[in-house]
């Protein structure tokens, strides 16, 4: 149990990283995912139902995650830090 409540602690990222941030691939502006999404998504990796991008199962539960402008995609946030790179990213279609 503690390791699924220290996995939900808040995101802390800063405002003006943020603000620079963007996709690696397409350019677009991403957003920080809100807590919802987030559960859902680690409800599929305790599932092993979760893949990213170059098809490997993600495996650990995400802190938090920045969604893509279009919405098609998440960048998983973990001990704080984005994971920006372009096979990390997590399609979201089917679970949004």
């Amino acid at each position: 149990m503690t390791d699924h409540a220290e996995a939900r602690r808040p995101v802390n990222i800063d405002k003006d990283l943020l603000a620079i941030l963007c996709c690696p691939d397409t350019k677009q502006d991403v957003s920080l995912a809100d807590d919802a999404l987030i559960a859902k998504l680690n409800e599929a990796v305790i599932r092993g139902q979760l893949k990213n991008k170059a098809s490997k199962p993600v495996t650990e539960p995400l802190d938090g995650g920045l969604v893509r402008g279009d919405r098609k995609i998440l960048y998983p946030i973990r001990e704080d830090i984005p994971v920006m790179l372009i096979e990390e990213g997590i399609p979201l279609e089917g679970v949004i």
